[in-house]
């Protein structure tokens, strides 16, 4: 494997660790997609007692 395509999902610290990782592996990295939720689908109301 030489080339490929990373998708990171969500906000966290190991994603920038991971990402070193794979660069200091040797493997180019074609491109970085970053799929941040944009506040998506509405929760359900909580429940009351």
């Amino acid at each position: 494997m030489q080339r490929t395509e990373v998708m990171i999902k969500g906000p966290d610290i190991r994603r920038d660790a991971t990402l070193r990782a794979i660069r200091r592996s040797g493997i180019l990295l074609k491109f970085i997609r970053d799929t941040m939720p944009h506040n998506g689908c509405r929760s359900p109301k909580k429940r009351r007692v």
